[in-house]
C-alpha cells in the first residue's frame, strides 16, 4: 500500500481500500518477504542488556515461526483458539505472534509486567490453550496454573518452568521448520486485546485478520510517505499494546523495514544512544517518554539519523512541539485511536501544517466526525463524542463475551471512541478529553488535557495530571497534582506560581484551585494518566 499525494486533500479524496478476500498477517509480515529479495534481510535488531546483538533476517524468523505454528498443531490448537504471549519485548514475542497467525489461531498479547490479578482475569476470561511466557511471569501465577490448569500448553522461553511449563525453545526444536499460513479470510478473528481498565473490568476487544490492513494509512502519513529507502523502526511501547504492536511491529515488518527490539527498561539518555548506534529512521515514542527525554535535558549525539517520529495516546502542547522541533530538527506528529479502532486521526507535517494542540485530521480511509450521544453529526466547533463509522478494516468485531457492550459502543454505524473533542472548519480534531473526564465548574466545561500541557510547559514541571474535584458552590474545581523536575523542591511559592501561570495563560476559571505535587502519577502500562485513581485519591486526601 502506498499513498502517493502532495496534499493532504489529494490523499484523502483519493484513498480507498482494496481488501482481499483472504489475508495472513503472518503471509504479509514475513512469510512472503522470506520468499522473496527479503529473505535475507534483517527483520529484527534486538539489544541484549548486556550490550550484545542478535540479527534476525526474514527467512529466519520464516522457519521459527513455522517451528511454533507446528508446536500449536500438534497441541491441537488451531483457528479460533487463543494462543496468550505473556512476554516483553524480545525475539520470541514476534516469533509467537507469527506462529499463531500461520495456524490461524487468535493472539493473547498480554503486557510482561502484569501481575497476577490482571493476568488470571485476562486468563480466566479469555480462555487460552496455550501460553507463552518468561520465568518471572510464570512464578507468580504459578499457584493459578499448578493442578488442574485450564491451559493445556505452558511454555517458558526461560527453559523448562513452574507447573509445567515446557521450554519454548526445546519445543520449537522438536517442530517441523516448514509449514503454510492458514487461508485466514480478511475477517476472521486474529488479536484479542484487552482495554487498559481505567474503569471497571477490562474488555476484550476482537480484531480481525484486516485490523493490520486498517492501520497501514496511520503509519503511512504521520511518518511521511513511510516506507522511504533506508528506513528503520524503533518503539519504547511494550509489544503488547496497541501502539507497540500495531503502530510499530507489525507494519514495519509488512513493509519489509527492520525493527530494533531491547528489553531494556526505558531511559531518556540510553534512548537517544540507542536510535543513534542503530540509525533508527522511524520511532513511536509516547508522550510520557518524550516529556522524560525533555526533562532530562538529552541531546541527539552524532551520526543521529531520525526521520520521523510519531507520538499518541496522550496530547502534546505547543511547548512539546516546540521543543520537537528544537530537539530532533522535525515535527512531532500526533495520531491518535483507541484499541477498538486505532490510527484513525493523525498529522503529516509534509502534507499540511501542523497545528499544536490538535489531534490532527481524519486519516485516509476512515470516516471520522464528532456526534452526540445518539450518533447525531455535530457542526463545526461544538464538542461531543468522536466517532468513525463503520464498515471499517481497523475497526474492531466485539468484545469478547460481552454483547452489551459492543452494542452499547455503538450508535448507529457511529463508534463512539468515548473522547470528547470538537472539529474546526478546516477538519482538525481537538481533544477536550475523556467524556468522564470533563470538569463541570461554574457552568463551565473544563478538559484536563488543555491544563495539563499548560502545567507542563512551566520550566519545574515535568508531568501533570488534572481531575475535578467536588465543591458545594461551584460543582466541581480543578485540582492538579503535579511532578516536578529533579533539584525543584515543593514550596507554597511554587504552587502559588503554578496556580498564576495557568490563570495568566488559560483563563481564571480554568487555574487549580489545589496543586498537589507528588513524586509519580498513576499511569496505566501505555503510559496514560489514570485520573480515576488520582479522583480516588483526592477523595481519600479530603475526607481527612
Amino acid at each position: 500500500m502506498r499513498i502517493d499525494a502532495t496534499t493532504y486533500a489529494e490523499a484523502y479524496d483519493n484513498f480507498h481500500w482494496n481488501l482481499p478476500e483472504r489475508f495472513n498477517i503472518a503471509h504479509a509480515c514475513c512469510l512472503r518477504h522470506a520468499t522473496g529479495n527479503l529473505r535475507d534481510a534483517p527483520a529484527l535488531i534486538f539489544l541484549h542488556e548486556d550490550g550484545t546483538r542478535d540479527v534476525y533476517s526474514f527467512g529466519l524468523l520464516a522457519t521459527f515461526a513455522a517451528r511454533f505454528c507446528n508446536a500449536l498443531k500438534s497441541a491441537d490448537i488451531g483457528p479460533g483458539d487463543i494462543v496468550a504471549v505473556h512476554l516483553p519485548q524480545c525475539p520470541e514475542a514476534v516469533i509467537a505472534h507469527l506462529g499463531i497467525q500461520m495456524a490461524g489461531a487468535i493472539a493473547l498479547p498480554l503486557f510482561g509486567k502484569f501481575g497476577p490479578d490482571a493476568m488470571t482475569f485476562r486468563l480466566r476470561d479469555a480462555g487460552p490453550k496455550s501460553l507463552v511466557s518468561t520465568l518471572d511471569g510464570l512464578l507468580p501465577i504459578e499457584k493459578q496454573l499448578h493442578g488442574g490448569s485450564s491451559i493445556p500448553q505452558l511454555l517458558c522461553v526461560d527453559g523448562d518452568g513452574p507447573a509445567g511449563a515446557r521450554s519454548f525453545w526445546a519445543t520449537l526444536e522438536a517442530a517441523s521448520p516448514q509449514a503454510d499460513a492458514h487461508p485466514t479470510g480478511i475477517n476472521d478473528p486474529a488479536f484479542l486485546m484487552y482495554t487498559s481498565g481505567t474503569t471497571g473490568d477490562p474488555k476484550g476487544v476482537l480484531h480481525a485478520q484486516r485490523v493490520l490492513i486498517g492501520h497501514l494509512p496511520g503509519m503511512i502519513l504521520p511518518h511521511e510517505g513511510f516506507p522511504v529507502s533506508g528506513d528503520k523502526f524503533w518503539t519504547p511501547a511494550d509489544w503488547a499494546w496497541a501502539g507497540g504492536l500495531f503502530d510499530a511491529l507489525l507494519p514495519a515488518l509488512y513493509f519489509g523495514v527492520p525493527v530494533v527490539g531491547s528489553k531494556q527498561r526505558f531511559d531518556p539518555e540510553h534512548a537517544m544512544a540507542l536510535m543513534a548506534v542503530e540509525a533508527v529512521r522511524n520511532a513511536f515514542i509516547p508522550p510520557t517518554a518524550l516529556r522524560l527525554m525533555r526533562g532530562a535535558d538529552v541531546r541527539p549525539p552524532e551520526h543521529f539519523c531520525i526521520r520521523t517520529i510519531g507520538t499518541g495516546g496522550e496530547s502534546l502542547g505547543e511547548d512539546m512541539i516546540a521543543w520537537g522541533h528544537k530537539t530532533f530538527g522535525l515535527t512531532l506528529n500526533e495520531f491518535y485511536g483507541q484499541t477498538e479502532a486505532n490510527l484513525v486521526i493523525g498529522n503529516s507535517s509534509a502534507l499540511f501544517d501542523v497545528r499544536a494542540g490538535s489531534m490532527g485530521r481524519a486519516i485516509p480511509g476512515h470516516d471520522v466526525a464528532v456526534v452526540d450521544d445518539n450518533g447525531n453529526l455535530l457542526g463545526e466547533g461544538e464538542e461531543g463524542i468522536v466517532a468513525v463509522r463503520r464498515p471499517n478494516p481497523v475497526m474492531f468485531l466485539e468484545y469478547w463475551n460481552n454483547p452489551e457492550a459492543t452494542r452499547s459502543k455503538f450508535a448507529g454505524d457511529w463508534c463512539l471512541l468515548g473522547d470528547v473533542a470538537r472539529r474546526d472548519a478546516d477538519g482538525y480534531f481537538w481533544f477536550r478529553g475523556r467524556d468522564d473526564d470533563i470538569i463541570m465548574s461554574a457552568g463551565y466545561r473544563i478538559g484536563p488535557s488543555e491544563i495539563e500541557d499548560c502545567l507542563i510547559s512551566h520550566p519545574d514541571v515535568t508531568l501533570a495530571g488534572v481531575i475535578g474535584a467536588p465543591d458545594s458552590v461551584r460543582g466541581e474545581i480543578v485540582v492538579a497534582y503535579v511532578v516536578l523536575r529533579d533539584g525543584v523542591t515543593s514550596s507554597p511559592e511554587l504552587e502559588d506560581a503554578l496556580q498564576q501561570w495557568v490563570r495568566n495563560r488559560l483563563g481564571a476559571h480554568q487555574y487549580p484551585r489545589h496543586v498537589r505535587v507528588v513524586d509519580e502519577l498513576p499511569t496505566t502500562l501505555t503510559g496514560k494518566i489514570q485520573r480515576n485513581r488520582l479522583r480516588a485519591l483526592e477523595k481519600v486526601r479530603t475526607s481527612k
